[in-house]
Order: C-alpha cells, then structure tokens, then sequence
C-alpha cells in the first residue's frame, strides 16, 4: 500500500541515451537522416530547405513560396492535394522559420506509396498559380493589419529591427509588401532553393528498407536538380547596436504595454551556451523564475513575464518579453533591472540551484517521448553545426555548474545599461 506519510524515493537524472541516426546521400546530393525506432506503422519525413537569398533580403518571398507550396503543381489543384492528403488520413504541413523551410509529411507506413509521388510532385513542380496567390495575398494583408494592432506584435517587430537592422532577421513584412509579390518572382526562388542538393531529408519512424529504396528512386535517382548549385552564401553584416537605447511607440488609447528587452547574444554552438543557459532559466526561462516570482507573484504587473535565448544560423539573441498595465510600465523596467542586478552580485541559493538543474535536466528527458522527438533534438544541433555529443556536453555543463560559475557567466552576458529596450503603450 502507498504510505502517504512519505514522499517517494527520488533519484537524480543519470543522463539519457540519444538515438543516433543512421546517414546517407544520394547521388543528386540530398542529404538523409535515418531514425528507425517506431514501434508504430507511422513515419514522419521532413525535407528541409536552407534559404537561398541571391539579389534581395526579401524574407516575405521566402515565407510565402514555403506557405504556398501546397497550392498546386501541373497537373493537380490545391484541392486534389489536399483532398489526397486527407482520404489517406495523412498531413502534408509546409512551415517556414528565419533560416529555413520545412515540408512535414505525417503518414501510415501502408500509404506511403500513394503520397510520395505526390510530395515528390510538390517539390519540383510547383506553380503558385496566380488566382491561389491573389487569394493568399489578400487573406494575409488583412492577417497582418489585424495583427499590427496588437501592441506585443509591434514590439516583437521594433525589437528586432533595433537588435538586427536591415537584413533578413531585422526586416518585418509592411502590408505594402505584399504588393511585390508576384508568380514569377515565386517560381524563381522555388527553382534555385527547391533543389536537393540544398535539402536535408529527415525520416523517422518505423523506417523499413522497403521504404528507404522508395525514397531513395523517388527522391535520389528521379529527383533531378533543375538548376546549378549556387555559391556558398556569407554570413549577415550586422549594425553596432543602440547600448542601453529606449524605444517608445506611445499608444494613448493602451490599457497595456508590451515590453521587449535584449540584445544579440552567443548561439548554440558558443562552449558557454549550455551554462547561460542555467542563467536564463534562474532569471526568466521557467515558471518559477525569478521574473514570475517577482513581477507576477509578488507584484502582480502581468500575467506571464519570460526570457530566452534564441539561436540562429546566423547570429543569436537573449530576449525578455512581457505585457504590463501601462501604470507600472517603469516600475516593471526597474524590477527586471534589479533581478538582473541580483544575479550579477548574489550567489544563487544551492536549493534554487538544484530546482532549476532537475528542471533543465527533467525537460531534456520529458522532451524525448519518441522517435520524433530524437529527431527534434538532432535537428537543433545538427543546424547549428553540431553533432549528438553536444548533449552529452550539455549535460555535464548542467550537472558541474555552481553559484560562482553562475554569476560570472550573469556578469559576462547580462547587462541591463546595454539592453535595448521598447516599449508599445505608454511609460
């Protein structure tokens, strides 16, 4: 019987064992990643896209060739496609981030034979037929003038044009914008990015050798590429940032105030990632962080206050995102001053230290409930230039990191005078 007198042993985390993908290229250059470990008839294949920027920093063409992939080929509509997809209980989902972009199949194993062709269809043939991009076009001006009148949106695109500049990472979409878009502008991206050579294959679930000579005569010997290869691209330029600049877009009908705080910062790949990391979680990466603890619990400012690090193929960020009521707008700015203050000049607790190393180890270890998610896990080290024994790394960072490590790193990357701050509401 359960003895409710006393709480359950617990034990420490002793690490967790990653699945090491099996690789492969084919003879066109696409670049395959194989995790057979589905105890499932279910596969999940991602083909992965670098983005391709060859006269323009035009990020929008980028998002909307990805958005419109599905919209038809030569020979089926955007209804047959997805009329296709959904009679064999599947989903084809194309999603588009800063650096890349995904089409997600998620199928049975028993009917994959009717849908590869069809992605197969997809990735060289699309069209982007002009009434489907009239549609589109329309349907996200009016997204994004919705949009616009939301005061964390407006922040969120004032920080990044402040942090980044004039390039693909600091540039946001202008409704206007949408007005240059056209077909050809779209199949032309869609010809040099489109190719296998610049695409990485993901596969992960139950994956049989049946299905790997499938791919491999669909996507290798018959996937031919379209155009040359282009040139390795450089990497951003970026501008000297504003230390400390204090940007206000006064809204005087606001009853809140969208606050974003932060500056570029070292990515994934950096050797001190993993501790800075420790120091994000203590200062604003969990529910019990001491931004929650202080500006929700403790003051009641918000709802819900957070901070992250955000790792990107060209840069990274640490960021602070919040909305408050517009009267302690300041007052909000001066508690994340000093909790920011506090990890500077006060070695943190061991207890609060242990709490924030279970939860970082217990998340990395909750994350890996299946194959997809090793594979998730492969993904972000591989794009950023990694491989698996990063987590190893990572894990052993966590379990030697003390209070002394955790301020010099606090004083090495936290800085309050030189965030960029922006306010949209009132001060």
């Amino acid at each position: 019987m359960l003895d409710r007198n006393h709480p359950p042993v617990s034990h420490p985390i002793a690490g967790f064992d990653l699945i090491a993908p099996r690789e492969l290229t084919f003879k066109n250059g696409l670049k395959v990643f194989i995790f057979d470990a589905g105890e499932q008839d279910v596969v999940r294949m991602e083909w992965i896209f670098d983005h391709v920027f060859t006269q323009t920093e035009n990020t929008l063409l980028h998002t909307c060739a990805c958005e419109m992939l599905l919209e038809g080929t030569a020979t089926h509509t955007s209804k047959q496609i997805a009329e296709t997809v959904d009679f064999y209980g599947a989903f084809l989902v194309p999603q588009v981030e800063a650096d890349r972009s995904t089409l997600s199949l998620f199928s049975l194993n028993k009917h994959l034979s009717q849908l590869l062709p069809l992605v197969r269809e997809v990735l060289t043939g699309a069209v982007f037929p002009d009434q489907e991009l009239t549609t589109y076009i329309r349907n996200n001006k009016q997204k994004l003038q919705v949009s616009l009148q939301k005061n964390s949106v407006v922040a969120r695109r004032l920080f990044h044009a402040a942090v980044f500049g004039e390039n693909r990472y600091g540039i946001s979409a202008e409704i206007s914008d949408y007005d240059h878009i056209n077909s050809n502008d779209l199949r032309s991206l869609f010809k040099e990015q489109y190719q296998p050579y610049n695409c990485t294959l993901l596969l992960s679930g139950r994956v049989t050798d049946a299905l790997i000579t499938q791919v491999e005569q669909l996507f290798g010997d018959e996937w031919v590429p379209s155009a040359p290869q282009l040139e390795p691209q450089p990497g951003l330029v970026f501008p000297s940032e504003s230390a400390g600049a204090l940007l206000l877009e006064e809204r005087q009908d606001a009853l809140q105030s969208a606050l974003r705080l932060g500056y570029r910062s070292i990515s994934r790949s950096h050797p001190e990632f993993p501790g800075l990391q420790v120091v994000n979680t203590l200062l604003g990466g969990y529910f019990g962080s001491r931004l929650m603890t202080n500006i929700r619990e403790d003051k009641g400012y918000t709802y819900s206050i957070g901070s992250g690090l955000v790792s990107l193929k060209y840069g990274a960020f640490f960021t602070i995102a919040t909305e408050v009521g517009t009267a302690v707008t300041a007052a909000t700015l001066s508690e994340i001053e000093k909790e920011i203050l506090r990890l500077k000049t006060e070695l943190v607790s061991e207890e609060e230290l242990s709490l924030v190393k279970n939860y970082l180890m217990g998340s990395m270890l909750g994350s890996l409930e299946n194959v997809f998610s090793h594979a998730d896990k492969f993904k972000n080290a591989y794009f950023s230039g990694l491989g698996l024994g990063y987590y190893s790394y990572y894990d052993d960072v966590i379990r030697r990191i003390d209070a002394e490590e955790v301020c010099r790193l606090a004083n090495s990357y936290l800085d309050y005078d030189r965030l960029t701050k922006i306010v949209v509401g009132k001060m």
